[in-house]
């Protein structure tokens, strides 16, 4: 399931990418326009910065702003920023690999084989850059 930390993340990059015209955004009212709890925004963009994703700019017309163009950012980067791997379980993550302590043979894992084809369908559309998601912008 999509963590709400996530979910949030992605609506605040999405946010920017699609009002370049109030670029930059306070905190405050990408918050109120998103729906956001402030202090909970506070930390995701705190993650965001540091990671690159978004630049915030000191002063009383300041804010944030994407820190690169939309298409080299992508949801996968986003969900990894803030919750770590993508993977439903740990022996199939390529950035995150942990054994399951009570599996005997991973070869031979049916649970495994599945969640294997659902990570490699998933995560090439999660990979997509941000621009090519078919998101109805608010008028």
């Amino acid at each position: 399931m999509l963590s709400k930390r996530a979910k949030y993340a992605i609506k605040t990059i999405l946010f920017l990418q699609d009002h370049p015209e109030l670029v930059p955004v306070s905190a405050k009212l990408i918050a109120e326009r998103e729906r956001i709890p402030y202090k909970f925004l506070e930390n995701i963009l705190r993650d965001l910065k540091t990671h690159q994703l978004v630049k915030s700019i000191r002063g009383a017309e300041g804010g944030y702003t994407l820190a690169k163009d939309p298409a080299e950012i992508s949801i996968a980067q986003i969900m990894r920023v803030v919750d770590g791997p993508i993977a439903l379980i740990p022996c199939i993550s390529e950035r995150f690999y942990e054994a399951c302590a009570e599996c005997e043979d991973e070869e031979t894992c049916r649970i495994r084989h599945l969640f294997a084809e659902v990570r490699s369908e998933m995560v090439p559309i999660l990979e997509r850059p941000i621009t090519t998601l078919a998101v109805k912008k608010e008028g």
